[in-house]
């Protein structure tokens, strides 16, 4: 399946935050990516986790900047229609996270490496599913065609950078998981439910540029 994207898909009338200075989000990054410090997600235990990268690609948009995010197609036995970085487990022929993330994404939308430009790291989010994940953040340059397996991909779109930053947008719900109550973020946009893994890691953006704008 073909997919361009040119224009932003979803609600046109999503109300967006104020512009983010991405001179500002270059300097909040690590240069190197690191499992110490991390975020846990609610109900992360002691056992074992499996390393996983994810791209978390940021669009050079005229208007403003956007994140690009996939859904994840109904089927699939592990998060069936989630919202979701492009992504998936570390590879032992994989020499780093960053080329974990790339890998997947040519390999779930299509994303030809050409467009993208590694600019850091955020910090290993560990989840209550049994990975640690690598949050690689890069800017990728339009215009680009994406090719989407079908298999796992039901859709690519995207999302202004400055809704995901805007706390007003940030929602906090909570779920019995095996056996206990699990508190996680959202953040509703348009017909899409961002929550879980990917919301924690647009959190852990957002938190950053926090601290270094007070």
């Amino acid at each position: 399946m073909s997919s361009a994207i040119e224009a932003l898909p979803g609600s046109a009338t999503e109300a967006s935050g104020k512009a983010v200075d991405l001179d500002q989000l270059w300097q909040v990054l690590s240069v190197e990516p690191a499992s110490s410090p991390c975020v846990l997600e609610d109900g992360v235990g002691e056992e074992d986790l499996l390393p996983a990268a994810v791209l978390f690609p940021i669009v050079r948009r005229t208007g403003e900047p956007t994140v690009l995010l996939t859904q994840r197609t109904a089927h699939l036995r592990d998060h069936p229609g989630q919202i979701s970085f492009p992504g998936g487990r570390c590879e032992a022929s994989d020499p780093s996270p960053a080329d974990t993330a790339l890998r997947e994404t040519i390999e779930e939308i299509g994303l030809s490496p050409a467009h993208v430009e590694i600019i850091g790291y955020l910090p290993e989010y560990r989840t209550s599913t049994g990975f640690r994940v690598t949050p690689v953040v890069a800017m990728v340059t339009p215009p680009f065609d994406l090719q989407l397996d079908t298999f796992e991909v039901a859709e690519a779109f995207e999302v202004p950078l400055s809704f995901l930053m805007d706390p007003a947008n940030h929602q906090r719900h909570s779920l019995h998981y095996r056996g206990k109550l699990r508190h996680y973020y959202a953040m509703p946009f348009g017909d899409y439910f961002i929550w879980g893994a990917t919301a924690g890691i647009i959190m852990s953006l957002y938190r950053a540029l926090e601290v270094a704008g007070r």
